[in-house]
């Protein structure tokens, strides 16, 4: 069984478990509190020296990278069936990974923290920064508005782990504030995704977290 070092409510700790669920991967819960700082000190940081969630354990061997752990949970699950073998089918998956890790999280981040965290926090928004990120967060939601246009899920007609990666960054949408009105294909395949039994299981500690206490 996978042991899984997260915060459920986290984006990319959501990101592994909904991944896992899609999977069918058994998995155990080891739960670091992200809010009281627990991933910046031991023991945490003993499995992911970067100090930022989640980890993963599978006997001794320690993964960390959520990408990089739904990689290894899709290849022990014992089917291809959202992470096929067919080389082209896998690096256009592997592709959307890099994509959503380098350049799609850090900037749907911006409006995680400035429109859903601080107000949370009772902290003002930036919104000089927000106005900063919005034309590089619009020029990346048209790569992936293009892509949708053409397929109903991120690599192909069946779902991946692909959708669940790149949904992961944008998984409070409504409250980050994203403007997605000008991108209808990406409104449309989020809707799909919120449908996935996978989605619907991982989403109340996220509310939890995201609504006013």
């Amino acid at each position: 069984m996978l042991e899984v070092h997260l915060d459920p409510a986290t984006i990319n700790s959501r990101k592994v478990l909904a991944g896992l669920e899609l999977l069918g991967v058994p998995y155990k819960i080891n739960h670091v509190n992200y809010f009281a700082g627990a991933h910046k000190q031991p023991p945490y940081t003993d499995l992911n020296p970067n100090g930022v969630l989640p980890a993963a354990k599978d006997g001794d061997f320690t993964l960390w990278e959520s990408d990089a752990i739904l990689q290894y949970a899709a290849d022990m699950s014992g089917t291809d069936k959202y992470y096929p073998k067919d080389l082209k089918k896998r690096v256009d998956i592997n592709r959307w990974l890099l994509w959503e890790a380098a350049h799609w999280q850090p900037s749907c981040y911006v409006f995680f923290i400035e429109n859903a965290i601080k107000p949370l926090l009772k902290a003002p928004t930036d919104q000089a920064l927000l106005e900063k990120e919005t034309p590089n967060w619009r020029r990346l939601a048209g790569v992936l508005d293009a892509r949708l246009a053409k397929s109903k899920w991120v690599a192909g007609d069946s779902v991946t782990i692909a959708d669940i990666a790149v949904a992961a960054p944008m998984h409070v949408h409504d409250k980050q504030r994203l403007p997605l009105q000008d991108f209808p294909n990406i409104r449309r395949w989020i809707a799909e995704v919120e449908k996935l039994p996978c989605w619907v299981k991982t989403q109340g500690p996220v509310d939890a977290a995201t609504s006013p206490h």
